[in-house]
């Protein structure tokens, strides 16, 4: 239920995808609060797509998002953003909280590649997103977050990602940025001076039969595979248009 507790809010949104017996995915819930609202647009084939469009400023200080999508055995799901989600400052000092939560049963397929995520100056935020996978799922992945609006400095941001896979867990990491982060999140061993970082994952079982080969991916991204039939794609950048590049061509090399 969304509410708002003085100046804070707490929304909830949710997703469920199943497949139709017809070939394709159907929507049993898709249900959004407050700044979460969702749109189920065109589908592609047998995959359902979901559009997450904000519905007011958020996350501010002390507010609590939570994001919730499941994908039964048989579906496909694509979920994408209408527009970058911008953390702001609040009324109140508090740290604000985004909570994403992703299920994909044995033969289900999810694609969950939002918008950035930009850390404004004065902004204190914690996101979480928490991926469980079955054995013989798939997950495409993407998150991006950029620190600071054009000329601005950063506000506070930590991101914590968990992926398993089959009650196993195969990533586990978080990166703190900007005001009271620890030191050295902006030196040459973390970020070195670049204002957008993003990570890239993928699992599937056709990576337990063609496990990737850890390389560097030009000066400013990484390829690793993780212990489990999965590889993730980690990377820096001036900017988010150049960051969306390094992503999308780690994307496509793992596509071939």
């Amino acid at each position: 239920m969304d509410g708002v507790t003085g100046t804070r809010v707490r929304a909830e949104a949710r997703i469920v995808a199943r497949a139709d017996g017809r070939g394709g995915t159907a929507l049993p819930v898709l249900d959004g609060e407050g700044p979460l609202a969702l749109r189920r647009t065109r589908a592609q084939g047998t995959e359902a797509r979901v559009m997450v469009v904000g519905a007011m400023s958020a996350p501010l200080g002390g507010d609590h998002l939570t994001l919730s999508a499941r994908v039964e055995e048989g579906a496909r799901l694509h979920v994408g953003s209408a527009a970058a989600t911008l953390a702001l400052p609040g009324q109140t000092k508090a740290e604000a909280h985004y909570d994403v939560r992703l299920d994909v049963a044995d033969g289900g397929e999810l694609h969950w590649l939002p918008e950035q995520l930009i850390s404004a100056n004065g902004s204190d935020l914690r996101v979480s997103t928490r991926a469980e996978l079955g054995a013989g799922a798939r997950l495409v992945l993407r998150e991006e977050q950029v620190l600071g609006r054009a000329g601005e400095e950063p506000g506070r941001l930590v991101s914590r990602l968990t992926v398993r896979i089959a009650g196993r867990a195969v990533l586990d990491q978080q990166v703190s940025c900007g005001p009271g982060a620890p030191g050295g999140w902006d030196g040459p061993a973390v970020l070195a001076g670049h204002r957008a970082v993003g990570q890239l994952v993928l699992a599937g079982p056709e990576f337990a039969d063609r496990p990737a080969d850890a390389r560097m991916l030009g000066e400013c991204a990484a390829l690793v595979p993780l212990a489990g039939p999965a590889v993730l794609v980690s990377a820096v950048a001036p900017d988010a248009l150049r960051l969306r590049r390094l992503l999308d061509e780690a994307a496509a090399l793992l596509a071939r």
